[in-house]
């Protein structure tokens, strides 16, 4: 044994397990009176809010949750989503933070597979979850949030959050993770193909990616962060979380409205947003008379497939600065972020929106980042051609899949997370994708990054938004079918007009052999549902 490890062995007074659980207890002991919540006519300072989380805590105490009890909410971005981040764990219990645009068979199979005993809903809601907790054979405790800015509704259970948060104790002794391995929360995938995968949180993974956060933006002490991201989705990218560690403010949002955006950072002088490309879409596509330049730095993190660079370029314009990043529900979010470089700032917008559409490097919270072959995890060249999956591992990597140990051993073979993205890795190292797995179009032997051509598509000044799927071909296996929603003012552009701006900008075996004129399916985080899209294709 070195000398180094003799009679050194780790104690309570040196090793304590990491868990985020201590943002609150510290923001609020040093920056009590500071604004934590902002939600229409609501006011709450941090000291408000952790003696609310605490209540929390104590009422599902005194219900007879504890350590590993799955605690599940189906709320939009409101006061009571924060709560829950942390007066669910307080007590060893698991979130469970539920998609809101789920139909009642989905949530119904999350709430039994989950084994949810306790379930805080908002009213919103009140018709699928009725539907859902029909189909379950045993229901979980619910609990129902009647928020003022959506109105009365009609109420899910006798059991009021109000009350039930009086049943708790405002100065409740909540308890520390035993073990920093200890699950926090379960998010569940979209499902695409078959019943979705129950993803495992741990405390450590969401301390660390908290961090990775606040180190890749650089973001200051009290923070005013709008909410226009699911809190629900990968526990809204830690930012619960990261937020609250920096003493910010939240700045909640139930649903996403450009204009309603634009007025919440210009009243609260919001600092932070995240979201996916059609947020940012939205506010791009703004009348004129609408849009302003705002006066205060303003920093946005996009995630998923960049805009065009026009989107970027008139968001920037009102001086949203945008920075791009990449995860999965099985990282805790985003891990990878087009880290800028000061020599980029000098491009024309349409290469420095080319550059912000990379992938880019890895958090500085993820140990390891690479793209290489799927069968023999050969390491692609970095020459930004060769095509290989990405690759991941470190502390912010999911425990594993709830009662899924196949998919679990699957998805870590060889040592690795195999996150199903196509990515090229360029020169300095850092990647972008071309496309998912299951995405890529092989038509007559040739690859075709569905990427690659709906990029073009975007850049056709009709086009609003665009997704393109492999179309079954007798002849050449597959081609590239494009679907499109034009722009209001652009309703007579023809399925001849976007073929031929293709064939000027792509090579002849990329051009859509087929474009349909149409809104396209999106999940609740704004993602395009292609699986919609490849069966529509297929039965064209």
């Amino acid at each position: 044994m070195s000398i180094f490890e003799t009679d050194l062995a780790p104690s309570a007074v040196n090793h304590i397990a990491l868990s985020p659980l201590s943002f609150i207890e510290r923001t609020a002991s040093v920056y009590g009176q500071y604004p934590a919540v902002i939600h229409g006519s609501i006011r709450r300072n941090w000291q408000h809010t952790y003696e609310r989380c605490r209540s929390l805590a104590g009422a599902l105490s005194r219900r007879g949750i504890g350590k590993g009890d799955t605690v599940a909410v189906m709320l939009p971005n409101i006061p009571a989503m924060l709560e829950a981040h942390f007066g669910v764990p307080m007590i060893g219990a698991v979130l469970n933070t539920l998609n809101v645009r789920l139909d009642a068979q989905a949530i119904a199979f999350m709430l039994e597979h989950g084994e949810a005993k306790v379930l805080i809903t908002d009213r919103e809601f009140h018709a699928v979850i009725r539907d859902a907790l029909r189909l379950l054979a045993h229901p979980p405790l619910v609990v129902d949030v009647n928020d003022p800015e959506f109105g009365e509704g009609t109420a899910v259970s006798d059991l009021d959050y109000e009350a039930f948060l009086a049943e708790g104790n405002p100065q409740f002794a909540w308890q520390w993770p035993e073990d920093e391995w200890q699950a926090i929360s379960l998010n569940y995938t979209s499902g695409t193909t078959g019943n979705p995968k129950g993803v495992i949180y741990h405390h450590r993974g969401a301390y660390l990616n908290s961090l990775g956060n606040q180190m890749t933006w650089a973001m200051g002490h009290h923070p005013v962060f709008l909410w226009t991201l699911p809190m629900f989705h990968c526990n809204g990218w830690c930012y619960p979380w990261t937020v609250t560690a920096l003493a910010g403010t939240h700045v909640f949002l139930r649903r996403v409205d450009p204009q309603k955006i634009l007025s919440l950072i210009n009243e609260h002088r919001v600092s932070h947003l995240c979201g996916a490309p059609i947020v940012f879409n939205g506010l791009a596509n703004l009348p004129e008379s609408a849009k302003v330049v705002l006066d205060h730095p303003v920093d946005a993190m996009l995630a998923g497939a960049a805009p065009p660079a026009k989107v970027i370029g008139a968001v920037e314009e009102m001086g949203i600065k945008v920075t791009h990043v990449y995860g999965l529900t099985e990282v805790y979010g985003p891990v990878t972020v087009c880290a800028w470089q000061a020599q980029w700032d000098e491009q024309p917008l349409t290469e420095r929106a080319k550059i912000k559409s990379r992938q880019g490097v890895r958090y500085p919270t993820l140990e390891g980042l690479m793209v290489a072959d799927p069968q023999t995890l050969e390491p692609v060249p970095f020459d930004g051609t060769r095509v290989g999956e990405i690759f991941m591992r470190g502390n912010t990597v999911m425990k594993g899949y709830l009662k899924n140990p196949k998919a679990t051993l699957e998805a870590f073979e060889g040592g690795w997370f195999h996150t199903g993205d196509l990515a090229v890795r360029h020169a300095d190292g850092y990647i972008e994708i071309k496309d998912r797995l299951k995405d890529i179009i092989i038509s007559g032997g040739e690859n075709i990054s569905t990427i690659e051509v709906e990029a073009v598509l975007y850049r056709h000044p009709g086009v609003l938004e665009a997704a393109v799927v492999a179309r079954p071909d007798e002849r050449w296996g597959e081609t590239p079918c494009a679907y499109i929603h034009l722009k209001a003012d652009c309703q007579d552009t023809q399925e001849a007009d976007i073929i031929l701006f293709c064939r000027e900008h792509l090579a002849g075996f990329k051009v859509p052999r087929t474009v349909v004129f149409s809104e396209l399916p999106k999940t609740s985080t704004g993602k395009v549902q292609k699986y919609l899209l490849r069966d529509w294709a297929g039965a064209l």
